[in-house]
């Protein structure tokens, strides 16, 4: 039976809900599930939630040597977040000093910059192991940020496609929103990781758009809605994410407060995380009952289609080959994936609206330069990505952005590409 890898599984609960996905599959019963951490102690709790939740669905091994773990992988499903806790607190906490506000800061932006930073090193090492041992294995990314990882990857291993939830959730709270079961629902989206457009919003042949088009005082308090009745697309993140990523709202004390709009939301989401897993860690200790839910992320249903041959659509970050015309060739677009037995094959989309293309320009700005500062191994190219980052230019003068990158680098120390200390 086929192979998977989960690389990063320390992270348990998310772990723990993939593997939940992966069970409910009675054709993929017998499947070896390799867990791999740099860390014991989160790798034996991951080891004893996998087997509680596979039962004798699945083989599991742990390894804390990472190419061991991945010898003879079908499937690699990587899951890493370099730094940890401590990490998301320094990009946090170094561009506040500044007056620098974020709410996730893991796509673009300060966070995003350098936690791309801290975790290229560790895709170079993935990459080779996965050359070595494991080549026609599909690499199947959940590590943010997406983008620039999907795109420093490409070149090193011949298959990797990036996931995310993100249009699948937003396409269940938009039915939601205007009362239609998700299941007649029709869409298209397409842009770049958290930052992509529902395209097309149906029932029946009715367009569901104007039916957003409601006038509540609070519905109008999101950033979402508010791009919407602007731009007149839906932007397919949450409205926490969303606000980082453009220049007119994280620097205005009215634009906070009128979109309610939570910064440093994520320092709080990394601090509930951590408790999480400590209550995880001692149900396990103790034998107490997990609670294991399924999360319908998309890692599961491709493997299932193409072990099996089932048919489906799942959205996935890919290199952009002439799928999105009017956003630059080579960067990491999101689009609808057809996955069957033979792969996962991207669906090219045409050109964009314009005005939501020009905001994608700007992402994919932050993103190459990233991605070209670690490949020439040039430190200023960092301080470029910053410079045209939406929400930094918005916020800071180019002196307090030089800084604030000295700072973050001295900060982040080993953990980024030697070239860019």
């Amino acid at each position: 039976m086929k192979k998977i890898v989960f690389v990063g599984a320390g992270s348990v609960v998310f772990t723990q809900g993939l593997l939940a996905d992966l069970v409910a599959f009675p054709e993929l019963r017998g499947m070896r599930i390799a867990l791999h951490d740099i860390d014991p102690e989160r790798l034996r709790v991951a080891e004893a939630v996998a087997r509680r939740i596979t039962g004798h669905a699945a083989v599991v091994t742990s390894h804390l040597d990472r190419r061991e773990a991945l010898d003879g992988a079908d499937f690699v499903i990587n899951m890493v977040q370099v730094g940890g806790h401590d990490a998301t607190v320094t990009d946090f906490e170094i561009p506040a000093r500044y007056g620098l506000r974020q709410t996730i800061a893991d796509t673009i932006g300060v966070g995003g910059v350098f936690r791309a930073l801290r975790t290229f090193p560790l895709l170079d090492a993935l990459a080779a192991d996965i050359s070595a041992v494991c080549p026609d294995a599909l690499l199947l990314n959940y590590t943010n940020p997406m983008a620039m990882n999907v795109w420093y990857l490409s070149g090193k291993v011949k298959n990797v496609v990036g996931l995310c939830h993100s249009v699948y959730w937003t396409m269940r709270g938009l039915a939601e929103l205007v009362s239609v079961p998700y299941e007649e629902v029709s869409y298209v989206a397409a842009g770049v990781n958290h930052q992509a457009w529902v395209l097309r919003f149906e029932r029946d042949g009715e367009d569901l758009y104007p039916r957003l088009d409601v006038d509540d005082p609070e519905l109008r308090r999101r950033v979402r809605i508010d791009m919407y009745r602007r731009l007149g697309y839906y932007p397919t993140e949450t409205s926490e994410h969303s606000a980082e990523y453009v220049p007119w709202l994280m620097r205005h004390d009215r634009e906070i407060d009128r979109l309610r709009i939570p910064v440093g939301e994520y320092v709080r989401i990394s601090e509930d995380n951590l408790a999480e897993y400590r209550r995880t860690r001692d149900l396990v200790r103790n034998g107490g009952e997990l609670d294991i839910a399924g999360t319908d992320e998309y890692a599961p249903q491709i493997i299932h289609s193409i072990v099996t041959g089932t048919p489906r659509v799942v959205y996935g970050n890919v290199v952009n080959d002439g799928l999105i015309s009017n956003l630059p060739h080579g960067c990491v677009v999101e689009v609808p994936c057809a996955v069957d037995g033979t792969g996962v094959r991207p669906t090219a989309i045409g050109a964009l609206p314009p005005q939501c293309a020009a905001l994608n320009r700007g992402y994919v700005n932050v993103n190459e330069l990233t991605v070209r500062a670690a490949l020439e191994g040039d430190p200023r190219h960092v301080r470029h990505a910053l410079m045209v980052d939406p929400n930094t230019a918005a916020s800071l003068p180019l002196e307090d952005i030089w800084r604030m990158a000295d700072d973050l680098t001295r900060a982040h120390g080993d953990l980024l590409p030697e070239a860019l200390r």
